[in-house]
């Protein structure tokens, strides 16, 4: 029987990562992937013609190029072939009357434009971006620690100490709130309520649920700041370059190895039994990079876990579905907004608050929207090495749609599977992205489509289609992500792990449980009960402060 230190299942972003750093340290690590190919949801092909290269699912890495692990790996990373692009006009928005609300990676001609739409708007930008750059000083940094954990509180006690109580309560307000609350307090027009609306969508937040406003208060701003990175060459590029380095540390990666269960001894992962019956041992770790229904619910399923986490387990909630046409043209579009919409990297197409919020709630009833949430990236664009000639590709994410499908809101698609609808559904966002790009159905080479059960077939994590795998609403976010208790990567079986998007922070190509994962796992053992110790007086300093600023409120 072959043995390693370490057993990493699925060769995703974040398992590459753990496995790097792991080989990094010395330990004899394997990579399971159960694919074909490395990447998990990060994956680039010429799926249409030669010559043109698709990101299949995910395609902006600016999580990835703002992460730690780049930052420290970035020259090794790019001599395996990881180079990045980078737009510097990162979004917009389009509407149907042929205007647009337009964000360069460059403050004062993004506000000139806000001011020329609404002078109300361009003040609410304002506002809003002062409380961005406060947050990036005070709480950003709890997204690279885990949570909960020493660094965690000490970060709290940190931004109690440097902002106040008060000010951390206005930013704990706004991301609390739900993108509708957040565009109705700082925005005066319904373009650009939607302009941050729609961030929302790409997880699972509609606009009136409670805490969706927390992942468009970054990216809107971020993005603004960094513009948006592309790899060059195609997203597989990334995945490649992380399983190459792994390589050269010795790490092993083997594809087309799925696993079917994960052995137990006891109460300790000791390893895992492939489908072909081959049986491969850890003695230091299992690390799972999958979400918890996949863990537990096939690699354990008979394994006598405590009821508590059989319960929570069937309780972790999946989100709606995504589709996402690929387009192959003979030219770029021509849209009816102006020709600079052509240079950017997202062109959304919602078109505002009230129908993001219809199709959602039309999503979550089972319904095939009548009129769906349009994600137009315009690859090509921004890396021109991905197409031949004068060609162009466009990558489109449908969002949001029925895991499975019970109607169609617009009465016209009788189908009640995704096999059968997905053609005509794809015929649906041609037909609107026509309203925007007119003539674009005469620049079309090609079509690939995949439905959420093509996502979910491709990739198990991805349950119903969800592409976020999980969905992140607050009873599922931060510190109950997965569940309350299973925040920091440890799973209740000895020796197991998880990581990926059902765990902190969640969805992205940010490569950060993989990273917080190794660590943990590096760390000596008086390290981690020191960390105890070091937490309890973390979160007692942070009560305190806290009790002595409610006590001076009350005097006043």
């Amino acid at each position: 029987m072959d043995t390693y230190d370490a057993i990493i299942i699925g060769a995703g972003h974040n398992g590459l990562v753990t496995a790097l750093y792991l080989a990094r340290a010395g330990w004899k690590t394997l990579v399971l992937e159960r694919n074909a190919q490395i990447g998990g949801a990060v994956q680039s092909g010429a799926i249409t013609r030669p010559g043109f290269v698709h990101d299949l699912w995910s395609t902006n890495q600016n999580l990835f190029r703002g992460s730690p692990v780049y930052k420290e790996l970035k020259a090794d990373l790019e001599r395996h072939g990881l180079q990045y692009v980078v737009s510097d006009k990162p979004y917009c928005n389009v509407f149907p009357d042929g205007s647009s609300l337009r964000v360069y990676k460059d403050q004062e001609r993004t506000l000139a434009l806000l001011q020329a739409h609404n002078a109300a708007d361009a003040d609410g930008w304002r506002r809003l971006y002062a409380q961005y750059k406060q947050f990036t000083k005070t709480l950003l940094p709890l997204y690279g620690v885990p949570l909960p954990s020493p660094a965690a509180a000490w970060v709290l006690v940190k931004a109690l100490l440097t902002a106040g109580p008060r000010e951390l309560g206005t930013l704990a307000g706004i991301l609390l709130s739900s993108t509708r609350e957040l565009g109705e307090t700082y925005f005066a027009s319904p373009e650009a309520r939607a302009l941050i609306a729609t961030w929302g969508m790409h997880l699972d937040f509609g606009p009136s649920v409670s805490g969706g406003a927390t992942f468009p208060f970054l990216e809107a701003f971020t993005d603004m700041e960094q513009g948006m990175a592309l790899a060059q060459g195609g997203a597989s590029k990334m995945p490649e370059a992380l399983a190459g380095l792994l390589r050269e540390y010795g790490g092993t990666v083997r594809t087309e190895a799925p696993v079917r269960r994960i052995r137990i001894e006891g109460d300790h992962a000791t390893g895992v039994i492939l489908h072909d019956g081959t049986e491969i041992a850890a003695t230091r770790a299992v690390i799972a990079n999958l979400t918890p229904g996949v863990l537990f619910g096939d690699m354990l399923a008979d394994y006598p876990l405590p009821l508590d986490v059989r319960r929570r387990v069937k309780a972790y909630k999946y989100g709606p579905g995504t589709m996402m046409v690929h387009l192959a043209l003979r030219e770029p579009p021509q849209w009816a907004a102006g020709p600079e919409i052509s240079e950017f990297a997202y062109v959304h197409i919602p078109p505002t608050v009230d129908d993001l919020d219809r199709t959602y709630t039309q999503s979550l009833a089972g319904l095939l929207p009548d009129s769906p949430l349009l994600i137009v990236g315009q690859t090509s664009v921004v890396d021109p090495s991905r197409v031949p000639g004068h060609g162009a590709i466009l990558w489109i994410q449908v969002r949001t749609l029925p895991n499975e499908i019970r109607g169609d809101a617009a009465g016209a698609i009788t189908a009640r599977t995704w096999d059968d609808a997905k053609e005509a559904y794809a015929d649906r966002v041609i037909a609107k992205l026509e309203q925007y790009a007119p003539g674009i159905r005469d620049l079309i080479l090609e079509r690939v489509v995949y439905s959420p059960t093509d996502l979910a077939h491709a990739n198990p994590n991805l349950v119903g289609g969800d592409s976020v795998g999980g969905s992140h609403h607050l009873r599922q976010n931060f510190l109950w992500r997965p569940w309350l208790g299973a925040s920091t990567y440890t799973m209740p079986v000895r020796g197991l792990y998880m990581v990926g998007a059902g765990t902190w922070p969640g969805a992205g190509t940010n490569g950060t449980s993989g990273y917080l994962a190794a660590q943990a796992l590096l760390a000596p053992p008086s390290a981690r009960s020191v960390a105890v110790t070091t937490t309890a007086a973390a979160i007692t300093a942070t009560a305190l402060i806290g009790l002595r600023w409610w006590r001076a409120q009350r005097r006043r």
